[in-house]
């Protein structure tokens, strides 16, 4: 079974994990340019919008790593 430092520590990853991906995604949607989609005058909004779609996506990603890592780490448990 799992201790409880073990808990805390795979919690901080995924947390960490988490934030990394997002800021991630935001700098490379930052270099597209979504102004011929977005409303003119609604600058707050689209911002908004576009960090809802950065925390979608980059937690998806980071979602993606840490089971990847999980299978990785119970790999082991195969032979």
């Amino acid at each position: 079974m799992f201790s409880i430092e073990h808990i805390g520590q795979l919690a901080i990853v995924s947390m960490l994990s988490h934030l990394i991906f997002i800021a991630i995604t935001w700098r490379v949607m930052q270099s597209i340019n979504f102004d011929p989609i977005l409303r003119k005058g609604r600058i707050v909004e689209s911002r908004i919008f576009l960090l809802f779609v950065a925390i979608v996506i980059g937690s998806g990603v980071s979602q993606f790593f840490l089971d990847f890592l999980k299978w990785s780490q119970n790999l082991k448990y195969l032979f």
